[in-house]
């Protein structure tokens, strides 16, 4: 017997999702909670597993369309009713709540179930049943090898571990769908294509910015010899303990230790530019250049965590935000951004403020150049362009300088970050 399975609610306000990728093709065998596809909201990428062992029939939509959601995605044998496909879902693609400490509004985000979350925390990549059965065999799942994609743990696989059998696959190979794409308007030798999901929401975002937000740029050169110096002693050290530490948890942290003695840096102005709100909580963003777009996922709450659970909370939301799968929860709340545009090369930009934030930094890359010591002697540096934009309508050119050279300070000189820490 043939079933729809329908396209649940996978996160509030949400209607429609583009087709990323389907990793399943018509009269495939699939097993429960293998993934079908990833389709792309205008928050994140998610994936939809399967909810009952059957074979594919049919797909609705090819790669690329619009999948809209109560509307059935694809046609199977002894696939589950709408109601069963929901709670499946459920503890996959979670709506979370978040209330900023001003009293904000509180907001509904989904979590995508994602390998990269999962290996971060080192947890093995299964569905609650398939943990619920791990539980019931008393079997530690981490120990289990799993049999799908990525490395996830089906039930098969764990029953035939408590059998101490080898593990078998019975998942075939993802392959590509049948469905051809539709071939997008073509005239003149140009190719003309929609601008959808995260893409826009960028887009539409950036114009905001740009329309209603007055800009001003402050550019400073910051000397990291120092700081480099510094982190090259303590990297391997904490590479051991699993932590990848690089310059921005330096970055970052300094910037919060600054916002403590210049906290308008921290606000956000309302529509009308009569009130502007300050926040405890220094929930600083970073921009990842990510294969669904730009992400700017941000880490809760810098001024409470030290240098160390900065990078490693910075290593989790990169690498799921460089796959798109970083979770709607973590793209909101931020409160001030950096840009990092050395990666690629940058030296000097002129970032756009994010919306509703009022300042955001771009840091060049670092660049070894002749400067003269105390003494008057020429000597090699290790050199960084740092390049700040902020809303006028709330911060003067004074402030942004000020600010820019306390934070430089901290960067310049790190043991007085460091005994700034409490």
């Amino acid at each position: 017997m043939k079933k729809d399975f329908i396209l649940p609610d996978i996160g509030e306000g949400i209607v429609e999702c583009e087709i990323v990728d389907w990793l399943v093709a018509e009269g495939d065998t699939i097993v429960e909670d293998q993934p079908v596809c990833d389709v792309m909201t205008d928050k994140a990428l998610v994936q939809i597993p399967a909810v009952h062992d059957g074979v594919v029939s049919k797909l609705y939509y090819a790669k690329g369309e619009i999948a809209k959601v109560h509307q059935p995605l694809f046609a199977m044998s002894h696939a589950g009713t709408t109601k069963q496909a929901t709670a499946a879902l459920a503890p996959v693609i979670q709506a979370s709540s978040q209330q900023t400490s001003s009293g904000s509004a509180q907001q509904t985000a989904t979590q995508s179930a994602t390998h990269s979350t999962a290996a971060a925390q080192g947890k093995a990549l299964a569905s609650p049943a398939v943990r619920r059965l791990a539980r019931e065999l008393n079997i530690d799942l981490a120990k289990v090898p799993g049999s799908g994609d990525k490395g996830r743990v089906y039930k098969d696989d764990v029953k035939a571990f408590a059998q101490g059998g080898s593990v078998k696959s019975n998942v075939p190979a993802a392959s590509v769908a049948s469905p051809a794409v539709k071939a997008t308007a073509v005239a003149g030798g140009r190719r003309v294509e929609p601008i959808k999901g995260i893409k826009a929401v960028m887009a539409r975002q950036m114009m905001e910015s740009v329309s209603t937000i007055p800009h001003f740029t402050y550019c400073e050169e910051i000397d990291l010899t120092d700081l480099i110096a510094l982190r090259a002693s303590l990297k391997d050290q904490y590479a051991k303990q699993g932590v990848k530490l690089t310059m921005m948890p330096f970055f970052i942290k300094a910037l919060s230790l600054a916002i403590n003695q210049f906290p308008i840096m921290n606000t956000q102005v309302n529509a009308d530019c009569t009130e502007l709100t300050y926040f405890d909580d220094h929930n600083i963003g970073i921009a990842v250049d990510s294969k669904v777009g730009l992400l700017v996922p941000n880490i809760k709450g810098c001024q409470h965590q030290s240098v160390i659970d900065i990078a490693q909370a910075l290593t989790r939301l990169t690498d799921l935000a460089r796959e798109g799968r970083v979770s709607p929860a973590d793209l909101k709340g931020g409160t001030i951004s950096i840009s990092n545009i050395g990666a690629l090369g940058g030296t000097v930009a002129t970032p756009i403020i994010n919306k509703p934030e009022v300042a955001i930094v771009a840091l060049g890359k670092v660049q070894t150049l002749p400067r003269f010591n105390a003494k008057g002697e020429v000597e090699a540096r290790q050199l960084m362009q740092v390049s700040w934009s902020g809303d006028h309508r709330v911060i003067d050119g004074g402030t942004i300088a000020r600010f820019t050279n306390l934070w430089k300070q901290y960067l310049e000189q790190p043991a007085t970050m460091l005994m700034a820490m409490r």
